[in-house]
């Protein structure tokens, strides 16, 4: 667990005008935020300036708090789908390593998928959530980029897929539920990958999904990218952060193919409505967690604890169940979206 943990030092809370926020977000904007860091920084200048909180300089202060914390939450309530999909992509948004230290105890990753080898894009093991053994398994991209090399910036090789599926039948064997916490921007689209059969690894781990007698929960905690993520994502609950992105390709990947510019991503994430909202209306998802303001990169433990709490939930709709009303469960909900559609 410690070789994939991001540092320490980066979840400290400190104060901001929306309550406690990561300090590395903080002071890490995305460019559409460049009216709310103006305000952050005349803050900044007024609290070393500031002795008294009771005299000019502290009504001034509080004044712009205001501003600053009204600002974040309305630029939050209008982002356009590419804004969505900068902010999931942001630096400070919590990983898998920050999801399982303060959500899942006595994790204990397994490696390799006993054919080839290990794949550190895709993390998986066995703990306890909430009190209850669980299965869970997910994207790490790294934080610096040492642990991004190493992960590989979260894309997943074949051998991560069968490590995956390895460890949903070993849940399946003795009854343990399956959290899948989705980050990727899609599989490796690498020559190796593609030789050691990348298509038929994310259909198996999909099928595998598919037959569970547990219940499964996933969760697009960040960007949900093409069979990357649908090979852990086919669960009987798939939930979405409101700010997150799910889509068949990325923005610029898209924009490539329909218009052989990648420049135009901005309209390729408008037309091929990735967000959750719009997930959500079409059926495709099941349900949208609030995000902190600002997003989850400026309150990581806030945004932690409210997945969890979706999850717990998300459980607890199949206790009782047997193994095959599950599996019927599972395979109506996405029979269904056809139907819909």
């Amino acid at each position: 667990m410690d070789r994939f943990r991001r540092p320490p030092a980066t979840f400290e809370p400190v104060p901001g005008p929306c309550g406690p926020a990561n300090a590395m977000s903080m002071r890490s904007y995305l460019d559409f935020e460049k009216p709310v860091a103006e305000l952050e920084a005349k803050i900044d200048e007024l609290r070393g300036l500031n002795t008294d909180a009771s005299g000019a300089i502290g009504e001034e202060l509080k004044k712009l708090e205001a501003r600053a914390g009204k600002a974040l939450v309305d630029l939050y309530a209008s982002l356009t789908p590419w804004q969505k999909t900068q902010v999931a992509r942001h630096q400070n948004r919590p990983h898998f390593a920050d999801y399982i230290s303060q959500m899942i105890e006595e994790f204990t990753p397994l490696a390799g998928d006993r054919k080839f080898g290990e794949d550190e894009a895709l993390v998986a093991g066995f703990g306890r959530f909430r009190g209850r053994s669980v299965c869970v398994m997910g994207q790490e991209k790294g934080f610096d980029t040492e642990s991004r090399l190493r992960h590989n910036f979260g894309m997943t090789r074949p051998e991560g897929y069968r490590k995956a599926v390895r460890l949903m039948e070993m849940a399946d064997r003795f009854g343990l539920p399956v959290i899948s916490l989705v980050d990727t921007a899609g599989a490796f689209p690498g020559i190796d990958a593609e030789e050691r059969g990348q298509a038929e690894a994310i259909a198996r781990s999909t099928e595998a999904c598919l037959d569970l007698g547990v219940p499964n929960v996933a969760v697009i905690v960040g960007e949900g990218g093409s069979g990357g993520a649908v090979a852990i994502a086919t669960a009987n609950r798939v939930l979405m952060l409101e700010h997150s992105i799910y889509t068949v390709a990325s923005p610029e990947a898209s924009a490539s193919i329909l218009w052989r510019d990648s420049g135009r991503r901005q309209d390729a994430a408008t037309n091929m409505k990735i967000t959750a909202q719009d997930l959500l209306k079409f059926g495709i998802i099941d349900g949208i967690i609030a995000e902190p303001a600002g997003g989850a990169h400026r309150n990581p433990a806030a945004m932690i604890k409210a997945a969890g709490d979706a999850i717990e939930k998300a459980l607890g709709d199949f206790k009782g169940m047997s193994p095959d009303a599950i599996r019927q469960a599972r395979a109506e909900k996405f029979l269904a979206m056809g139907r819909k559609l």
